[in-house]
This record gives C-alpha cells, structure tokens and sequence, in this order.
C-alpha cells in the first residue's frame, strides 16, 4: 500500500526520544523530508542522522522550545525556508509526573499545561497559514488514553490531554475547507527499549530506571487486554497512516494505541 510520503515535509515535535523518535524515523524510512525537532540540541542531531540513514530524502535537526512562541514562530520559519512548505505536523511532546492530585504543586500542574497542551496550540498556529496557502496538510496530535478515560494520579495530564482531543475536532472542523486534516493518536503506556532512545531532557531518562524491570514490566502488561506494553513503532505506525494519503478521507478522529486499554 502506498503511502505517498516521499518528498513531503514532516515536522516531528519531541523527536528526540521514545514515541517521536521512533515517528521520526518511520518517516524516513517513507523517504520523506525529516524535521527533527527538540528542545536537547544533541538528540536534534543524533536522530536527524538516524532518519537519514533510515532513507530520509532530506532532514533538518531543529533545537525548538515548543512552549515559547518566538521559538516556535523562528523555528517554523527555519523549516519554511529550508523546505519550502510544511505537510505534515506531528505534535508529539508530552511531560507527566504522577502524584495525587492534592499533593502536586502548582508548577508540575503548569509545566503538563505548558507541554501537553500549549505546545500544541503553539506549533499548530505557526504551521497552519502555511497549510492554508497550499491547500493540505495534515496534524497529527499525540493524546492520551488518559485524555479518554481519565487516569489515576494524572488529573491535570489528563485534562491537557482530553483537550488536546477536543481541540483537534474543532480545528477539523474548522478547517476541512482548506484541505487540512486533524487526528489524535492515543497511546497506553509506551516506553523506550533503551536508555539509549532517549536524552536527558526526557521525562524516560531516569524513569526508565525504575520501570524497565522484568517485574514492574510484567505488572503492567496485565492491564492491557494484549498483555504487552506498547512500543514505540507502535504509535509511529499509526501516525504514518493518519498523516498519509491512505486517510485522505479521516479527519476529527482520535485512535487509541494502547492494546485494548481504552475500548471508546
């Protein structure tokens, strides 16, 4: 089945670990034009030259601080004039720290606000003039599972996610017309293979630590009706089908990935 990838401009948000690594070089591998983009410089660069090496017709590693818009706005701009135009957007960055509701302070619930939700909004207003003047484009949006259903220690995650949904149904609405598509993927829990696949900056580096054990794997696979964890190629598969022309006709829809955890 063909995809139609090749040569178009995709845009990567959170590259340069986990889940938007993994969308990064699956669009490589589709001979695709790669922007990498993250806030850690050395990840940029790291799996900018991955994706080639993947088949990337072209890439570009950009350090981007997705919750500034002056970073945004020169970052879009950067790709704009290397690229020529923008087809493809994947809002993939995301940042969570479990605790009880009561017991968070206020500056966890504004960073998952700032990650989750404004880097969304961010990204998406410095790319849509451009899809609106060409006439097509396609947004895909990394939700939740937890944006659906709600989710134990992740209350104001959760909210940024299930507004993450809702504002990719209205912006589809809105923005049918102009030939421009929005979806939302909806990972279950998702974690990196490696140390290796994430940076510093990434919400895995010490995480993975303390979950990537034989036990606390399998504790968790029990919650899934697949009873794995999901992995990274897995959500990238499902970007892939809705940034692509294979979806032409899908639009407004939000997809869980998560073996079975959310059944909506």
């Amino acid at each position: 089945m063909e995809l139609n990838l090749s040569d178009k401009s995709v845009i990567v948000t959170g590259s340069g670990s986990n889940i938007g690594r993994a969308i990064a070089l699956a669009f490589g591998k589709e001979g695709a034009r790669v922007v990498v983009a993250d806030i850690d410089a050395k990840r940029c660069e790291y799996v900018a030259k991955e994706a080639l090496a993947a088949g990337a017709v072209d890439v570009m590693a950009l350090p981007m601080d997705v919750t500034n818009w002056d970073s945004v706005n020169s970052g879009i701009a950067e790709v704009q004039a290397g690229f020529g135009k923008v087809d493809v957007l994947v809002n993939n960055v995301g940042w969570v720290l479990d605790g009880l509701f009561v017991d968070k302070p206020r500056s966890e619930w504004e960073r998952e606000i700032q990650m989750n939700l404004w880097s969304n909004i961010n990204c998406t207003r410095a790319v849509l003039d451009g899809m609106i003047k060409l006439g097509s484009g396609s947004i895909v949006n990394i939700g939740s599972d937890a944006g659906r259903m709600g989710e134990y220690r992740q209350a104001v995650y959760a909210a940024t996610k299930g507004a993450v949904i809702a504002l990719s149904k209205t912006l589809a609405r809105e923005n049918g017309k102009f030939g421009i598509r929005f979806n939302t993927v909806c990972p279950g829990t998702t974690m990196p293979d490696s140390t290796e696949d994430t940076g510093e900056q990434s919400m895995w580096a010490n995480a993975l630590k303390e979950w990537n054990t034989p036990e606390m794997r399998e504790r968790i696979a029990k919650l899934y009706p697949m009873r794995r964890i999901g992995r990274p190629v897995d959500v990238a598969n499902a970007v892939l089908f809705l940034a692509s022309d294979v979806s032409s006709f899908v639009t407004g829809q939000t997809l869980s990935v998560s073996g079975g955890y959310t059944m909506m």
